[in-house]
């Protein structure tokens, strides 16, 4: 067994190791040669010579067994101080990507703390603190993680006055679905890769605009409008914002009460006819997200149930099979609150709703 695999020395021959250093260090006290040394104790010159070497420097102390090489022994304090490197991404130690591997945290162990360990120990290491082996998300560069705090906290404050004033506060997103389907994970034989079969030629010609409405002590809602690209000439292919402003209205006649917008800075939310809109309603009010923060939008997590649960790796015949699949999609999470709850969870926004965990007839 290899030492990347766990293997190495056993604690009783790391013992007998260290009785030979020992007595060695009784010869080079007593003054005898390297070459006497080493054919008697049955070792090489060299090792005698570093023996030698370690002897002087540290004396007996220093021809001691150090442990088991393979398990690096680093208290909570000094796992504590990896993780900070670690956050300072593989840049910061020089490397040129993104991704932080086994190999590579070994290097920061040895350089950080001069501790020398196996690649399979830093997996233990990092499996016993609660670390794993992840796809990451993307963020934007350009994202000001200050502006996304202050934000929060703004929200944290409407969402207050939201409540005082009986509204709902509702998040507005869009997407766009094709005849293309998004891939999932599938069981196969190994080494086989499983095939989805699509259609060669497609187009994006469903785009959905959706609102997650919440409220304390209201079930969430969730409320959409498709709109469907035929691709002929002078079409338009998404919303416009009378689209949007339809929209909003029918969300106050089935909400029944004032809202509270929040969406992005999609250059139809900002045009000048939805803004004299919202000027003239006293019923809407518009909040903008911080720029380049989709993380921050629960409707996001929507549209990952969809790609993720009904639509994964469905080979659609025709465009009425897509619809029927998307439609049945959005109705069941209609149907289910709670997955429209955990969406608003993921963004790490608080919504404390207490309802019935009852299923209800989307309107």
């Amino acid at each position: 067994m290899r030492y990347a695999q766990g293997g190495g020395l056993s604690a009783e021959r790391r013992q007998a190791r260290e009785q030979v250093r020992l007595e060695a260090a009784e010869r080079f006290a007593r003054g005898e040669k390297s070459s006497q040394i080493a054919k008697e104790l049955r070792v090489t010159e060299r090792s005698v010579e570093r023996w030698r070497h370690a002897w002087r420097r540290a004396g007996v102390q220093g021809l001691a067994s150090r442990g088991s090489p393979g398990r690096p022994k680093l208290t909570d304090a000094q796992f504590a101080l990896l993780e900070e490197e670690l956050a300072r991404g593989p840049a910061a130690h020089g490397w040129a990507d993104q991704r932080w591997t086994l190999t590579r945290v070994k290097a920061v162990i040895g350089r950080r703390f001069h501790v020398t360990c196996s690649v399979a120990a830093v997996w233990r290491l990092l499996t016993g603190h609660g670390w794993s082996w992840q796809a990451p998300s993307r963020r934007a560069v350009e994202r000001n993680e200050d502006a996304v705090q202050l934000w929060k906290k703004e929200v944290a404050i409407r969402g207050s006055t939201a409540a005082a004033l009986d509204a709902w506060i509702v998040f507005e997103d869009e997407a766009g679905f094709s005849m293309t389907p998004p891939r999932a994970n599938t069981w196969s034989r190994r080494g086989q890769t499983p095939v989805v079969r699509v259609r060669g030629r497609s187009w994006r010609c469903w785009s959905v605009a959706a609102l997650c409405c919440y409220k304390r002590g209201q079930p969430s809602r969730l409320i959409y409008r498709p709109r469907y690209y035929s691709r002929r000439k002078g079409e338009r292919k998404s919303f416009a914002w009378t689209d949007y402003r339809d929209l909003l209205i029918a969300a106050h006649q089935q909400l029944g009460g004032p809202i509270t917008l929040i969406w992005d800075n999609l250059n139809t939310h900002l045009a000048a006819g939805m803004r004299e809109f919202a000027a003239e309603r006293d019923w809407l009010t518009i909040v903008q997200l911080p720029a380049y923060a989709p993380d921050l939008n629960p409707v996001e997590g929507i549209w990952s149930l969809l790609r993720r649960g009904p639509l994964a790796n469905v080979a659609f015949a025709d465009v009425q099979h897509l619809t029927r699949t998307l439609r049945r999609g959005l109705r069941q999470i209609q149907y289910r609150p709670h997955l429209i709850d955990g969406c608003l969870t993921e963004t790490g926004l608080t919504h404390q709703n207490q309802h019935p965990t009852t299923r209800r007839k989307p309107q």
